[in-house]
């Protein structure tokens, strides 16, 4: 990113605007991907302690901490510089976990699920996908909603609709 700064610099500079205005394209796509890269890895994080909780019918503290700092997390990359726009919309969750991150939740998932009982392929068998990408997106759908102050008491309410969080306090 040095480089493409010094190149928009002396682009500037000699009055090559065009230039200028390619490399700030450039700088604009590589901050993109850089945060949907984060937003994926948090996303993953998110999808593993999901597919715990409805493979072992528990919830545990730490995973309920690691799913609410997930979506903090992601609430707070996602939102663009603007406070107006997100790298991710609403609608667009489901396509992203479907076709880059739930694959590698699996895989990670069986390592940790019953301490490792099932491979991949067998977790991925007995997992209910549907009821995965429905309670991730209730989830994602509270960052649209709620301020990053207001979004850990909402999530303590919906933790209690989790298998083994009926009868819990978070």
């Amino acid at each position: 990113m040095t480089q493409e700064l010094t190149d928009l610099r002396n682009s500037i500079l000699e009055a090559r605007y065009q230039d200028a205005l390619a490399i700030v394209d450039e700088l604009e796509g590589m901050s993109k991907k850089a945060n949907l890269r984060q937003i994926k890895s948090f996303l993953k994080i998110l999808l593993i302690h999901l597919i715990k909780n409805q493979i072992e019918q528990r919830l545990t503290n730490s995973w309920a901490a690691s799913i609410r700092n997930s979506i903090r997390e992601i609430q707070e990359i996602n939102i663009k510089e603007n406070k107006k726009s997100y790298y991710v919309n609403q609608d667009e969750w489901e396509d992203l976990i479907e076709e880059e991150v739930v694959e590698d939740a699996i895989a990670d998932a069986s390592l940790e699920v019953m301490n490792g009982k099932y491979t991949r392929s067998q977790l991925a068998a007995i997992l209910d996908r549907n009821q995965i990408l429905t309670t991730a997106n209730t989830f994602l759908s509270l960052t649209y909603t709620y301020s990053p102050k207001e979004l850990p008491a909402i999530m303590d309410d919906y933790f209690s609709q989790l298998a083994g969080g009926e009868n819990r306090v978070f």
